[in-house]
């Protein structure tokens, strides 16, 4: 993706089976779960360089001791900083133990922190708002009763905060922040506490407070609090959590929208954002692995019984379509095939936009992770070719050209756009900064003849077109190529998202600038207005009016406008922009149909009023968050 946007962060869960000392026995080492934790989290980098943070909960230990640790960074490299932190703990053991001490399983717990049974990993992209420590899951909420303290970390946003924060005023609190995550934190908190005092409530006369410590403990039911606590929670989130008497969670959003995955045997359960890092971590298979369903937590007790449990009804699956497009990693099978897909479903529309003359056209891609698209996008022209040699030599259809000609060809190739990382665009000014923004990208020169080749360069997808406008159309046109055609793999960025992603202001959006521009044109700008007023008049209703901003134009309109205000003045080559259909994206990715940012159709009542509050900041001149 050209156009950088932060999005979904990661979550990292494992939880030891067995006592720790099995592990050390079995494994050799007392860094089993950190060495595992520490590939789930490198594995999922790409879910958050903002920050990280790790928290450890040791199970069973004695009044007096400590029993829960956390790290926390934001440090350019806080993965590493944290795991160097925690290793420097185990060298700490040797040195105060000497050499046996990394054996002795009930000395580390009492001595070192770091040395216990559930672990919690988290990677920050902060979407909104400051980049502080403070903001670095996971969050702790403490209280001298072991299990009332509360650790959690999350993939999320909600959409209906302002509601969260007066239902928590309401119960008596006095939050401290307004955030979401504050908010959720405190709800699951408030409800954490009822529970406690539930089960005291049930035993009071038949034990003494320190028996019921630990009656409270082993009864405690995760399921009945959550399913208390998310009941008003609209928003898309897979939300992780520890309990201090080492229970555990992870509470997935009824529709899906936030990916999480588990795999449990009889030493672990692991729970993680992707697949492919629990693959990576514990060598598994990947059918091992399974899917946390919508609406449901995976709860595992402090015995380490595990279960998944029904939290809320689930309903329509719309599992987030842009984290197979591009934010997850690619190595996982079903997503490389889907992109794959994606790439060759968008051979019909090249070959219309460049008049079928493979002969002289040269194809390529921006990088990095359109790369898999671009492959899919080579197969299908592959697969064209096949097609015409089967017509002319086992059908007996007309050619053009010899026919050595036909059998040998192949499309052209090459890599035409590199990314240069170490480029910086210093404080400067405005025209400057533009040059230096210019040079990000770099090309191959003497590839491409000059005033004849048409260019075909595919992206994942184009959100607001600045690098694209700024930078890759000035790059490819010192090739001086007759035509420069880009192609994005995901359809028309029309809707601001409210789940997770950081594309919340609709002035942004290339597509929305698109379609102004042809309101403007065709004189037609009052529609501006009755969709306002429609979003000031119903700020409730369940109906996005901003859909009415599009419904006047085809997508090739969207599109052939999208391709002249990226071009401006100054791009001598004729450049077109083709973009996927929605209706290929949902034959190439069947079971993620979240497609609001395409659609605009919300999977949630939130993501409805935020899509027409964001239209009204938008006219109302204000750049504050819609949600």
């Amino acid at each position: 993706m050209s156009d950088a946007i932060k999005h979904e962060c990661g979550i990292a869960m494992i939880r030891l089976r067995k006592p720790v000392q099995y592990y050390i026995d079995k494994y050799g080492t007392a860094a089993y779960a950190a060495n595992r934790l520490y590939v789930l989290m490198q594995k999922q980098i790409n879910r958050g360089q903002d920050g990280a943070g790790v928290a450890n909960i040791k199970i069973g230990t004695d009044p007096g001791t400590r029993y829960i640790s956390r790290y926390r960074s934001i440090e350019p490299s806080a993965v590493n900083y944290i795991f160097d932190k925690i290793n420097k703990k185990y060298k700490k053991a040797k040195k105060l133990g000497g050499h046996d001490a990394l054996t002795d399983a009930d000395w580390l717990k009492e001595n070192i922190a770091f040395t216990g049974e559930v672990w919690l990993g988290h990677l920050r992209y902060g979407t909104h708002g400051e980049n502080s420590i403070e903001t670095c899951h996971p969050f702790l909420k403490q209280n001298n009763w072991r299990s009332r303290n509360l650790v959690m970390a999350g993939n999320f946003n909600m959409t209906n905060v302002e509601e969260l924060f007066s239902k928590l005023v309401q119960l008596g609190q006095h939050p401290k922040e307004k955030t979401d995550t504050v908010t959720v934190m405190e709800k699951i908190g408030h409800f954490l506490d009822e529970e406690n005092q539930r089960i005291f409530d049930k035993y009071k006369h038949q034990y003494s407070n320190e028996q019921i410590t630990n009656v409270i403990e082993n009864e405690l039911d995760v399921a009945r609090i959550l399913r208390r606590s998310c009941r008003d929670f609209d928003g898309g989130y897979t939300m992780a959590g520890m309990i201090g008497n080492g229970s555990s969670f992870v509470v997935r959003d009824p529709s899906g929208i936030r990916p999480a995955y588990y795999y449990a045997d009889e030493e672990v359960v692991v729970v993680a954002s992707e697949k492919p890092a629990i693959k990576s971590a514990f060598n598994i298979d990947f059918n091992a692995i399974q899917e946390i369903k919508p609406g449901h937590a995976l709860v595992i007790n402090k015995d380490g019984s595990y279960a998944e449990s029904e939290i809320l009804p689930a309903r329509e699956k719309k599992s987030c379509s842009f984290e197979r497009i591009y934010f997850s990693r690619g190595t996982d099978p079903a997503i490389y095939q889907e992109r794959k897909d994606l790439g060759k479903a968008l051979i019909p529309q090249i070959l219309k936009a460049i008049d079928f003359d493979l002969k002289n056209t040269v194809f390529s891609y921006i990088p990095n992770t359109a790369e898999t698209a671009f492959l899919g996008m080579i197969e299908g022209l592959e697969d064209y070719l096949s097609a015409k040699r089967r017509e002319v030599f086992l059908e007996g259809k007309p050619h053009m050209g010899e026919l050595d000609e036909l059998l040998n060809f192949r499309p052209r190739v090459e890599k035409l756009v590199s990314k240069d990382v170490k480029l910086r665009t210093f404080i400067t000014n405005d025209d400057d900064r533009d040059t230096m923004v210019a040079n990000v990208y770099d090309t191959t020169f003497e590839v491409v003849n000059s005033g004849i080749d048409s260019l075909v360069v595919i992206d994942d997808s184009i959100v607001r077109g600045t690098t694209l406008e700024k930078s890759i159309l000035t790059t490819l046109d010192k090739l001086n190529p007759k035509r420069i055609i880009i192609v994005s793999s995901a359809p028309q960025i029309r809707f601001p998202d409210c789940y997770g992603i950081d594309m919340s202001r609709m002035k942004e959006f290339i597509a929305f600038r698109a379609a102004l521009a042809l309101l403007k044109e065709r004189g037609m700008e009052s529609v501006l207005d009755r969709i306002h007023e429609s979003c000031l008049n119903e700020p409730n209703s369940y109906e996005n009016f901003v859909k009415d901003v599009y419904n006047s134009f085809t997508d090739d309109e969207i599109s052939d406008k999208v391709a002249q205000i990226v071009a401006g003045d100054n791009i001598k080559a004729e450049v077109k922009v083709i973009f996927q259909t929605v209706e290929n994206l949902h034959k190439c990715i069947p079971k993620h149909t979240g497609d609001w940012y395409f659609t605009g159709n919300y999977p949630t009542t939130g993501g409805t009023r935020v899509v027409n509050r964001s239209f009204a900041n938008y006219m109302e001149g204000k750049t504050v968050r819609a949600y």
